[in-house]
């Protein structure tokens, strides 16, 4: 898919280029979308909790890296203080998330539960109050919530995560009815099965596990296919808002229909 230009960022009514955040932008999908969205001209800040990895995307891109961890409120307010200092924001692309353990609902850890939610639902409640003020201010304000299939259809040993990436959609359809009138669209992407270097390492422990949940899959989705997908959804005409775009590769028929061929 290619991205429109972002019209906006080059009309005589515009200043600056259109600038985003997008955080969880230091791998996978999140890197991605940096990339996308610098190739298609926007000025772009890239946050995460790992500053190294961020130095490293902004030296290959020119984004902006600034390092904060979205489950803490102090950081979050320090990172959108030194971000809005330095311009205004168009667009925040809430990236960061994770998925820990699949244990049955009976046996779920606590721990990844609160961890889940912190980081997938109040991560981005912190994140989208830190910066709503600014999308109002710019008129052309954008809100990208970077959900999952997750959150349209529960599976066995899924429930935390499904659970949590249905509040983060509760969340954005909410944000939808009451930013609408202040010209702040919001976009929700669901990606079914993303085949990146840490998602489903992080969230069994092993990478041998981790390999098996893509064994047999012809071409599952890539955090290319998925920045693709939200830079053009940022880069469409302000007035088009892209409410739920649901993307899956062509042998996940459904959350609970994977083709699998056999391997070798």
């Amino acid at each position: 898919m290619t991205s429109p230009v972002p019209s906006e960022s080059l009309s005589s009514s515009a200043t600056r280029p259109k600038r985003a955040v997008v955080t969880g932008a230091s791998s996978g999908i999140g890197a991605a979308t940096v990339r996308a969205l610098r190739a298609s001209g926007w000025d772009v800040v890239a946050v995460a909790r790992r500053g190294g990895r961020l130095q490293a995307l902004a030296a290959e891109t020119g984004a902006q890296p600034v390092t904060a961890d979205v489950t803490d409120g102090g950081s979050v307010e320090r990172m959108a203080a030194e971000v809005l200092a330095t311009g205004g924001v168009d667009a925040l692309v809430n990236n960061a998330g994770g998925a820990w353990g699949v244990d049955s609902v009976g046996d779920g850890k606590l721990s990844d539960w609160e961890a889940m939610y912190d980081v997938n639902v109040l991560g981005a409640l912190r994140v989208t109050q830190a910066f709503l003020p600014a999308l109002r201010d710019s008129g052309r304000g954008s809100i990208l919530m970077l959900t999952s299939t997750a959150a349209l259809a529960p599976y066995e040993g899924g429930a935390g995560y499904c659970a949590a990436k249905a509040a983060e959609q509760a969340l954005a359809g909410t944000l939808r009815l009451e930013e609408a009138e202040n010209n702040v669209r919001v976009i929700e992407i669901l990606p079914g099965m993303v085949k990146t270097e840490e998602f489903s390492l992080n969230r069994l422990g092993d990478k041998d596990a981790a390999e098996k949940v893509y064994a047999g899959v012809e071409q599952p989705l890539t955090a290319e296919d998925v920045a693709d997908v939200m830079a053009y959804s940022l880069n469409l005409p302000h007035h088009v808002n892209l409410d739920r775009v649901v993307l899956r590769p062509v042998a996940q028929a459904a959350t609970h229909k994977v083709i699998r061929r056999p391997l070798g």
